[in-house]
């Protein structure tokens, strides 16, 4: 059945068509989707959300080429609205973990106005790192998150996480005089 036959059997409403459809490309779009994830279930939540919303959408189809085509574009966009989520989501958490630091310290020590002091020019000395290296430095000090798994979220290499993480530290070593340690 080539392409236009298959749309046109999807547009129709045919299951047939959708679950040939399914059959020949599921397997493979999950495997890309993991090559760029390294997350199988998100791999696979990802690919269906994609089958589902096509069937949903059937009736509005324009697929001028190859389906296949269409299907890893679909996929592709679907990640990548993934991980723009993701990336929000580091904001929120990172203002919480402040506000947790903040008051942990505040409950443990006698000079509070030295520490909240501290820990401010501290954030600041972050919030000035470019943005790259702050992005790798908070998800690796603050998230726990290993140097690995860091290139894998970015799409960048390991030898990028580790220069830029000497980098971070670096310049905050540098600036380590403001903190009055």
């Amino acid at each position: 059945m080539d392409d236009q036959e298959l749309v046109a059997k999807l547009k129709h409403g045919e299951i047939h068509a959708y679950e040939y459809l399914f059959n020949q490309h599921y397997d493979w779009l999950c495997n890309y989707i993991f090559q760029l994830s390294g997350d199988r279930n998100l791999s696979k939540d990802i690919v269906q959300d994609v089958m589902v919303r096509l069937w949903e959408k059937r009736k509005k189809l324009a697929i001028k080429g190859a389906i296949k085509g269409y299907l890893f574009k679909s996929c592709h966009n679907q990640f990548l609205q993934q991980l723009r989520k993701q990336k929000k989501q580091p904001d929120l958490l990172d203002k919480i973990r402040w506000d947790t630091i903040y008051e942990s310290y505040f409950e443990q020590t006698e000079d509070e106005t030295y520490l909240k002091s501290t820990l401010l020019k501290l954030e600041e000395l972050i919030d000035k790192l470019p943005p790259k290296c702050k992005e790798i430095f908070i998800m690796n000090k603050l998230e726990r998150r290993k140097y690995r798994e860091i290139a894998q979220d970015m799409g960048i290499s390991i030898k990028t996480v580790e220069n830029q993480m000497s980098k971070a530290l670096r310049i905050i070593r540098e600036n380590a005089s403001v903190l009055m340690f």
